[in-house]
Formats: structure tokens, C-alpha cells, sequence
């Protein structure tokens, strides 16, 4: 397993028909208990097998928005996964910077 994706179930089941697994979720206690699975994280039994753990791991911009506490933590970790937001089915959230806009910002350049 190279990607998971943690969103709405309207997310998940568009990336299911990738072959992208996934957990669809509609609370803050359901997105944790996803992300700490998939980061291994998890107090309970991992479902997930540090061996077969998702390289990337794609969030809606609400669930990262929900666990921005434990996103940030993880990161700064360095550990895999990578974790990658996406807009929700609502969109981009205002306020933040879309993959572009970290770009300009990071390399200094517009392209």
C-alpha cells in the first residue's frame, strides 16, 4: 500500500476507485482514530502492519483542519508518512495556500 486517503466517504469512495485505500469519516474521533492506524500511532492493536503503512498519506482540508495538533506532531517526526491535504468536496478553504502558492513561496520563483 503506497497512498491512503483519510476524507468524507464521497473522497474516499472516488479514490477507492483508483485503488487508493481509504477510511471516510465524519468527526474528529473518527479522523483520529484513522490517522493514528495509518501513522502507527494507534494505543490499541494496529490494524496496519508497520511493513504494509502507506508511504503518503492524502487529507481533506477539514480533517486536517480537525487533527491539525497531530498533523503538525507527526511532521515534524520525519517519519512516513508524507502527508498531503487536498481540498474537501466544498473546495479550498479560504485562507490557505494551495499547492502553488507554496511553491512560489518555497523556491522564491513563478512558473
Amino acid at each position: 500500500m503506497e497512498y491512503f486517503v483519510i476524507g468524507e466517504r464521497e473522497i474516499v469512495l472516488g479514490f477507492m476507485l483508483v485503488g487508493v485505500s481509504g477510511a471516510a469519516v465524519s468527526n474528529r474521533e473518527e479522523a483520529l482514530d484513522a490517522f493514528l492506524d495509518v501513522t502507527g500511532q494507534s494505543n490499541r492493536l494496529n490494524r496496519i502492519a508497520a511493513a504494509s503503512r502507506p508511504k503518503v498519506l492524502i487529507l481533506t482540508e477539514d480533517v486536517s483542519d480537525m487533527l491539525s495538533h497531530e498533523v503538525e506532531s507527526h511532521q515534524m517526526t520525519g517519519k512516513a508518512p508524507l502527508i498531503v491535504e487536498i481540498p474537501g468536496l466544498n473546495g479550498h478553504i479560504e485562507g490557505r495556500k494551495n499547492l502553488t502558492e507554496a511553491i512560489r513561496e518555497a523556491v522564491g520563483i513563478q512558473v
